[in-house]
């Protein structure tokens, strides 16, 4: 997997916190950089409103694989694609990259249930996210 593999980046700038006491980027981090990405896509391309809209989306599975160390100081190019849009669902296929390298330092996948705000009942993915996905659907 490449860079070009994913239409959607965000550069993600490293905090000294991040590291762990082994001297890199703690595991839970990415997980962390995962949801930024998605997130930062679906409010600034969607339209997701996250403190008044009637719809939100729900983590409901992911999943990382760990190929290198990421460490402060540095930059993670965070990369986004959409995976596969259902009804009510999106599958995020992400990647996060070294500033130096095109190979990923991690993948993983993500994925959303779109959900009124207040009775948590999945409802149609909102057309203006439904929109943005289809713009960066693999």
């Amino acid at each position: 997997m490449s860079r070009s593999e994913y239409p959607h980046h965000l550069a993600i700038t490293l905090r000294w916190k991040d590291n762990d006491v082994y001297g890199h980027v703690n595991n839970v981090d990415y997980y962390s950089f995962f949801d930024t990405v998605i997130n930062d896509f679906l409010i600034r391309r969607g339209g997701l409103d996250i403190h008044r809209g009637e719809v939100i989306g729900l983590c409901v599975d992911s999943q990382c694989t760990f190929k290198q160390p990421l460490e402060f100081p540095g930059v993670v190019d965070a990369g986004l694609r959409c995976g596969q849009l259902g009804t009510s669902s999106v599958r995020y296929e992400l990647a996060l990259f070294r500033e130096d390298a095109d190979e990923p330092a991690a993948t993983g996948r993500f994925v959303h249930v779109f959900v009124g705000r207040h009775d948590r009942r999945p409802v149609p993915v909102p057309d203006g996210i439904r929109a943005a996905l289809e713009g960066i659907t693999r």
